[in-house]
């Protein structure tokens, strides 16, 4: 006999934190950097394997880590020049703020919300 699913019973939505601002975000909404043998490096997918760090999409939160040097001490290691050099060029495609937002003011969506637009 098959298990029926309950009615109403919403899917679980991975959350993590920024780095850089310390804001809690659905996982799909950030993007992960990864320290890997081969060193550190943006995972677009999200799977690499390797001890991860995540950002929010908005250049002023790859600023602020990288400044602080929030992503050394996430990642457990000390970022390279060339390292550094190659995630404030990833940084620079990146917008200041995301569109709908108030230049400095983080928002946090729900699950539901994200569920919504999904």
């Amino acid at each position: 006999m098959a298990k029926k699913k309950r009615p109403g019973r919403r899917k679980h939505i991975p959350q993590r934190t920024c780095v850089g601002c310390r804001t809690v975000q659905p996982k799909r909404q950030m993007v992960r950097i990864v320290r890997s043998p081969e060193g550190v490096r943006v995972d677009e997918t999200g799977k690499a394997a390797g001890r991860g760090a995540y950002l929010c999409r908005r250049r002023s939160c790859w600023e602020t880590a990288l400044k602080r040097r929030a992503l050394d001490h996430a990642l457990r290691t000390t970022l390279t020049d060339t390292e550094r050099e190659m995630l404030q060029a990833y940084a620079q495609e990146l917008p200041q703020e995301l569109p709908g937002e108030e230049e400095g003011k983080h928002t946090t969506r729900s699950a539901e919300q994200v569920e919504r637009e999904a």
